[in-house]
């Protein structure tokens, strides 16, 4: 446990080295945000819906600040795979699905913490109408928390499996293309799911991809009550079960029939 602990804390804190992508995704994303929610407000405006505008800004700042721990991918291990320096790590006296699941953890939680709390500040800040609103109730933040937690499990354990996928390809833009489009319309990133029909909802909000970040943005709207809290909650220790399960098992496989610069 103390290796991966180091682990962790290693690729913490290399990922504060860059700041000024820190700084260039942030006016990014706020950029964004602010275009979206004008968007929205000319939707509201033509043809009023039954959705609080409220709920959806919230929906629109909560998913722009934790954009990273969506699409944020570890480069170094791809770079690894497509070259066979992989198999230095395969001398490490660690378990190999862990140790790149402890780095993809620490990248992805550092990235959104350091671009998602000063973007929640200032969402709070903006005038009435474009700017965060405050969790429906105090249950209601704490449960979005649990499950934003749960989330970001979730969003590592599937990045493995796209990378055990990588080590069978050696070419990882096909299946990080596939695995963006999905996350991007199916948590919500594109367009809030709250949105969608509401026959489709049943489906959609049951796939991993929704636990990501449109289950937590329910419970701090308070679209969810806390009495669902529980449900939401272990249906996303149910996916993280499964997707780690099956991640672990596709390493094994690659492992068994490894082939390292032809030999």
């Amino acid at each position: 446990m103390r290796a991966y602990l180091s682990v962790f804390r290693l690729r913490r804190r290399l990922e504060t080295q860059y700041r000024g992508a820190v700084v260039g995704g942030f006016i990014c994303q706020v950029f964004f945000g602010l275009i979206l929610i004008a968007l929205y407000r000319a939707l509201y405006a033509g043809k009023p819906q039954p959705i609080p505008l409220s709920r959806i800004t919230s929906y629109v700042w909560l998913q722009q600040a934790f954009f990273r721990m969506l699409l944020a991918s570890d480069a170094d291990l791809m770079d690894k795979i497509r070259t066979g320096s992989i198999a230095y790590d395969l001398c490490r006296p660690v378990h190999l699905y862990s140790f790149y699941y402890v780095r993809i953890l620490a990248q992805k939680s550092t990235g959104s913490l350091m671009r998602g709390i000063p973007m929640i500040i200032l969402a709070f800040l903006l005038p009435e109408g474009w700017n965060l609103s405050l969790p429906a109730s105090l249950p209601a933040l704490l449960t979005a928390l649990a499950a934003l937690l749960l989330g970001l499990t979730c969003v590592t354990a599937l990045e493995n499996i796209t990378m055990a996928f990588t080590m069978r390809t050696l070419d990882f833009r096909g299946m990080q293309a596939l695995l963006n489009l999905l996350m991007m319309t199916l948590s919500g990133n594109i367009l809030p799911l709250t949105l969608f029909p509401d026959s489709w909802q049943p489906v959609i909000t049951a796939l991993p991809y929704a636990q990501l970040l449109d289950a937590p943005i329910r419970l701090y709207t308070g679209e969810y009550s806390p009495e669902q809290a529980p449900g939401i909650l272990l249906l996303q220790a149910g996916w993280i079960l499964v997707l780690v399960l099956a991640g672990n098992w596709f390493w094994r496989r690659n492992q068994q029939k490894l082939v390292l610069q032809g030999g």
